[in-house]
């Protein structure tokens, strides 16, 4: 139910599987909960089409990472389980919702978790209301309001969640930090791609658009809010950074080499984007002249297509740079266990930690 005694409203949403001890669960349902409350909380607007296309897009798949860091974060500083953490942890879900909009957008995607972006989603929704003017336009300005709508609206979920002010005002440094690495390491992404990409700047990307944002961030967060000192926040970078970095790493093999049906996007667009990743850039280092010839041709090449898609994928595979790629995923992960060992935290949360690392390193989406 919502918090004024509504049935949740389900029109074109469903839920992914839940993982993990009942967190992912419980993420979902609070923010289903909330995202109901705004649906409907402002009556006499016309926007309640558009915000269902918000609310099915967040709820709508996604791993959860970001909030189930953050909440065994929380534990392993020694927090209790409570209804309070887990609407603050949901909180990142409706961030994370903001930066995906906006890249699809930056992108020209068309799908994502195997659905079409919020975007294509809202032009569609144009087009089947006969409105005037531009759908595409109107799906691309709409979305841009969305993604602003899920920032503001994860601020107002944590400052909402029920926890003492006091240790909102001290998690409030680590938030602030975590949103503007966001969008450092996102224009990191795009200045490598205009640059034409090199290892160390692909490996800066990484740590900024994905580690820190996706673990280390997240884990401080959960922990600061339990109290955590600065043993146990040292702690969680030593641990998040290199999962972080794992985890993306194993995201750019799968955008070259992973099946649609499973991950829920085309093998086509970074490749077609020119995507300035880890993988590309050793495939430039490893390949011989004809290899490389053939990737300066096609990566980043509008007019790339199944065929040529087919070619550089295995002129890639040839360099040996996924090989090195799967052992950078597989030395950042063992650096990030030894450091969970050597974490003195929760041990549920430890375990919790553990598992989430392989969940997130060795994956086929």
């Amino acid at each position: 139910m919502g918090k004024d005694g509504r049935a949740i409203n389900t029109d074109a949403i469903t839920h992914p599987t839940l993982p993990h001890l009942g967190v992912a669960a419980r993420i979902d349902r609070a923010l289903a909960e909330f995202l109901d409350d705004q649906i409907y909380r402002y009556p006499n607007m016309d926007w309640p089409a558009v915000l269902k296309v918000t609310a099915a897009f967040v709820l709508n798949g996604g791993k959860r990472l970001r909030p189930q860091f953050c909440y065994w974060g929380w534990r392993g500083a020694g927090g209790e389980d409570d209804l309070r953490i887990i609407n603050a942890a949901a909180s990142l879900e409706l961030l994370h919702a903001f930066a995906l909009i906006h890249d699809d957008i930056m992108d020209a995607s068309d799908t994502r978790r195997g659905r079409p972006t919020v975007h294509r989603s809202l032009a569609r929704l144009h087009q089947r209301n006969g409105w005037s003017g531009d759908a595409e336009r109107f799906g691309v300005n709409t979305a841009l309001l969305c993604g602003d709508l899920c920032a503001f609206w994860s601020d107002e979920m944590l400052h909402g969640c029920g926890l003492p002010a006091a240790s909102l005002a001290k998690a409030r440094p680590v938030l602030n930090t975590m949103r503007t690495e966001l969008c450092a390491g996102q224009y990191l992404d795009i200045s490598e791609q205009v640059a034409g990409g090199t290892l160390d700047g692909a490996l800066r990307v990484i740590r900024y658009k994905a580690a820190r944002y996706t673990v280390e961030r997240p884990l401080q967060l959960g922990g600061i809010l339990a109290g955590a000192g600065a043993a146990v926040q040292e702690g969680y970078s030593a641990y998040g950074i290199p999962i972080g970095e794992a985890f993306q790493l194993r995201d750019d093999l799968l955008g070259v080499f992973g099946d649609p049906a499973v991950t829920g996007k085309s093998v086509l667009d970074d490749l077609r984007d020119g995507k300035a990743t880890v993988l590309i850039a050793l495939a430039r280092r490893y390949a011989d002249a004809a290899q490389l010839a053939l990737i300066e041709s096609w990566h980043g090449n509008p007019a790339l297509g199944e065929d040529e898609a087919a070619a550089l994928r295995e002129t890639i595979w040839r360099t040996g740079a996924p090989d090195r790629v799967t052992e950078m995923i597989g030395e950042r992960t063992e650096e990030a266990l030894a450091a969970l060992n050597g974490l003195d935290i929760d041990a549920a949360a430890q375990a919790a930690l553990r598992d989430l690392a392989l969940r997130a390193t060795d994956r086929q989406a």
